[in-house]
């Protein structure tokens, strides 16, 4: 018997500006030409907080292809999302002690499966034609301002590329290439495309494998969004490319490495709870960082870069950091 199918709470289409308004628990979702609108009680007085629709929806994007990702995806310093793994947390104010001290914050707990259905169809309703919130806004445009127009289904319901083992393997993730439409970004037409002679003792065909990373990356139609390039056991090898603006402020729940693989990232690290500054980390070719569990981190590129994030998969570390079991700045063994 086919699953029923989950109910989203959305409004008729808005005569006004061709966008519907969307509710989920007790947060309304709402947009017009420029900016969207988050809604909320706390108490008995009615909040509502404003983005850019622009900034929003590359926030909202992430959310969506990352699956709500690791920890907190804060959209900015007011709404964001929390990953409990089955569920999922959504906050407004809770991180910002503005609103948190004054008892103006709310949160709620959804099952995960109605919080990306909900997020979905408000990504598809809200993107036009023309606008894909994936890409550099180099790339696409000014297409997100207006009246509803068309819409890029194509590219917001995009799959995150994840491998078994490697990308090139039977069986696994295809590498990119001219012919799967996949060509090189104008940002990193020099990168060299060849690729690594192998060669394996018969039987081990399957076993032995390299790629070049760097054309791998070169191929990448999109910004901020790490694609899973190596699994050996719990490391998994998150490389991504980057430009402008990470959308989000990511909240880790575990340690994370960078390895910083071209140009610069000049990324911001705040206190966690408070959003207090703690840090600037400038990144450039070669370097290394690790962000600890207990911050959150936004990058900024000026000029499309290559990421290497390393991350520990274990599903155990949250709780475990949670318990005081690791230090914020152990990743526990792979």
């Amino acid at each position: 018997m086919a699953a029923n199918p989950i109910e989203i709470s959305a409004s008729p289409v808005s005569n006004e500006t061709g966008y519907r308004s969307f509710e989920l628990g007790g947060f309304s979702f709402a947009r017009d030409e420029y900016f969207a609108y988050i809604s909320w009680t706390a108490g008995d007085q009615q909040l509502s907080h404003t983005m850019s629709a622009d900034a929003f929806l590359r926030a909202l994007m992430r959310a969506v292809a990352w699956g709500f990702f690791y920890g907190w995806l804060n959209f900015d310093s007011v709404f964001g999302t929390q990953q409990l793994y089955g569920r999922v947390k959504f906050f407004a104010g809770r991180y910002n002690p503005s609103y948190r001290d004054q008892g103006l914050d709310y949160e709620e707990i959804f099952d995960t499966p109605l919080a990306m259905e909900t997020f979905k169809s408000l990504l598809r309703d809200w993107t036009n034609e023309g606008y894909d919130p994936f890409a550099s806004p180099d790339e696409t445009g000014t297409e997100w301002i207006g009246k509803k127009h068309g819409d890029n289904n194509e590219a917001v319901d995009r799959e995150r590329e994840v491998c078994r083992r490697m990308p090139g393997l039977p069986g696994d993730a295809p590498l990119r290439t001219d012919e799967n439409g996949r060509p090189v970004n104008r940002a990193f037409l020099d990168v060299p495309q060849g690729q690594p002679e192998v060669h394996a003792e018969p039987g081990f065909e399957d076993e032995v494998h390299a790629h070049n990373l760097f054309g791998y990356l070169s191929r990448s139609d999109v910004t901020w969004n790490p694609s899973v390039s190596s699994v050996v056991k719990q490391s998994l090898f998150c490389p991504t490319t980057e430009e402008y603006i990470l959308p989000v402020k990511h909240g880790n729940d575990r340690m994370e490495w960078f390895v910083q693989l071209s140009d610069q990232i000049d990324w911001e690290i705040e206190d966690k709870e408070t959003g207090k500054p703690r840090a600037k980390v400038i990144m450039k070719a070669g370097d290394v960082a690790i962000m600890p569990a207990d911050i959150r981190h936004q990058g900024f590129s000026k000029k499309r870069s290559m990421l290497l994030v390393w991350e520990n998969g274990n599903p155990e570390l949250p709780a475990m950091y949670e318990r005081g079991e690791l230090p914020v700045n152990l990743s526990g063994e792979f």
